[in-house]
């Protein structure tokens, strides 16, 4: 089974949208085909987000939360520290906790600072995508 750490936006956006392919994920994940793999940081943001940016789809992260059976992966101060060498002390937390679960995939959104950023990736060691390609990868693995 495919692992997978989703960052806030991906969560974020699979809340916001029944439609694409970060909901896609989080459908598969109910349905038991891939494995997600969170941590606590991107559970209080991404509650964080939609609490102030779009209240009514607090439900859609309730039944994400209650009925996905998430792997919490903490990362310590240290590892955050470490990671923010190569990546934004934003994303620290996100990279230093999927790098130290060791997932097949980190899943962003985020153009700007991790997906299609090979100094990342490279440092990290991760594979780092947008969702359409765990769709596809799913859908045609």
């Amino acid at each position: 089974m495919i692992r997978i750490f989703t960052d806030t936006s991906v969560f974020f956006s699979a809340c916001y949208s029944e439609e694409g392919a970060s909901f896609e994920i989080f459908r598969q994940a109910l349905r038991g085909k891939v494995q997600l793999v969170i941590s606590d940081y991107v559970l209080v943001e991404t509650e964080r987000s939609l609490a102030r940016k779009s209240p009514r789809d607090l439900q859609d992260f309730e039944i994400f939360r209650d009925n996905i059976s998430f792997e919490i992966v903490n990362a310590s101060k240290e590892e955050v520290l470490d990671a923010a060498r190569y990546t934004a002390l934003k994303d620290a937390p996100i990279v230093a906790a999927a790098k130290k679960a060791g997932v097949d995939y980190l899943v962003s959104l985020d153009r700007r600072h991790l997906v299609n950023q090979t100094e990342v990736a490279r440092a990290s060691g991760l594979k780092i995508v947008f969702p359409e390609e765990i769709v596809r990868e799913v859908r045609h693995g």
